[in-house]
Order: C-alpha cells, then sequence, then structure tokens
C-alpha cells in the first residue's frame, strides 16, 4: 500500500492541455496574456512547458477562460484547443502504422481499437478524473470528476477541449463523418461527462 496520502499526490496532465488552450487563444484574439493572468499561469507563456503540468492549472486556466471571455468565444477556443490536440497526437504520438490500420477498418472495430489506446493513456488527460467507455452505438466516453468543469457550474456543457479531440481523432481514423457531442455535464449536475460520437 502506497504510504502517500493520495489527497496530496500530485497528480498531473500533458502540456497540450495548456499549451493548445494558448495558441487557440491567439488564433482568436491576438494574445493569451489576460487568460492566462488571471489563472496566474503567465509563467508558462514565458517558459513553455515541455512535460506534464500540474492538473489544478488546467482547471484553473479551464476556468478563467470561462471567466474572462462570454460563453460561446469560451466554448470555441476549447474546440480548437482541441483540434490542435488531435492534430498533435495524429503527428507525434499514435503511430502511423496503428493510424493506417484504423482507416482500413470498418467504423464500429476502429472506434472499439481506438478508444482501448486512448483509454491506456487515458490519465495523460483526465488526471484523477475517472475514464471509461462504450463500444455500442453511439459510442460514448465518460469522464468523472472531470478536471475541465471540476468545481464549475455552467448552464451548457464546457468541455469543448476534449469535444475537440475526440472530434479530431475519430474524424480522422474512424470515420470522417462523425459528430461529437458533449451530452452530460458535471457543470451542468450530471455524475460525470459524457461525449457520444455518432456517424
Amino acid at each position: 500500500m502506497n504510504s502517500l496520502d493520495d489527497s496530496t499526490a500530485l497528480v498531473r496532465i500533458g502540456p497540450n492541455a495548456i499549451m493548445r488552450v494558448a495558441e487557440a487563444l491567439v488564433a482568436e484574439r491576438g494574445s493569451a496574456e489576460d487568460v492566462f493572468n488571471a489563472a496566474c499561469l503567465a509563467h508558462y507563456l514565458a517558459d513553455p512547458p515541455e512535460s506534464m503540468v500540474d492538473e489544478r492549472d488546467v482547471t484553473a486556466l479551464q476556468q478563467a477562460l470561462r471567466a474572462q471571455l462570454d460563453v460561446e468565444t469560451a466554448r470555441r477556443i476549447g474546440h480548437d484547443a482541441g483540434l490542435r490536440t488531435g492534430d498533435y497526437l495524429l503527428a507525434h504520438r499514435i503511430p502511423k502504422p496503428a493510424q493506417r490500420i484504423l482507416k482500413l477498418l470498418p467504423p464500429g472495430p476502429a472506434s472499439a481499437m481506438l478508444l482501448k489506446a486512448v483509454g491506456k493513456h487515458a490519465w495523460t488527460f483526465s488526471g484523477s478524473g475517472h475514464f471509461s467507455y462504450t463500444t455500442e452505438r453511439p459510442v460514448q466516453v465518460r469522464i468523472q470528476d472531470c478536471p475541465l468543469c471540476r468545481g464549475s457550474q455552467a448552464e451548457v456543457p464546457v468541455c469543448d477541449f476534449y469535444r475537440g479531440t475526440f472530434e479530431r481523432l475519430f474524424t480522422t481514423l474512424v470515420n470522417r463523418k462523425t459528430e461529437v457531442r458533449e451530452t452530460q455535464c458535471q457543470a451542468l449536475g450530471a455524475e460525470a461527462c459524457v461525449f457520444e460520437m455518432r456517424w
């Protein structure tokens, strides 16, 4: 048994959750400084992270995004950051031979293989949240205790970063007509954030 108190253990998430948001902010607004300053994360703009970051920083950045911008702009930037993350994963993390195989398979088996692989690395983007999925149609991904909306309340689903990432991966590797929706969000009082993939 681990002697460390789990409540004090530092949980990390990949740097895409920080840097792709910065890129999307610059693309949309010309600057990321006000949002990063509001989150007390300006140091990431001066010295971009190349390794895993504290998941609390990811939560703080998402909260600042929603606090500093109107709902639609924040959602658009989150989605764009997710698409950019998907592009990064396709370029640097998912082996090209595996991508070719997935593209040759029918959508059902391709989505099952993709989600199995994603599940093995879920800790890199869901942090201390709990990732699970079902492959029956519609395919669903569930993230309980989601770091993107942890401690937040909203009137619409707000985990657009994940929605964009799943959209890019599924439209590229499973079926180009895939539509991704966040059908449940903890910021709306749901038990978990749920994403549906339909094609």
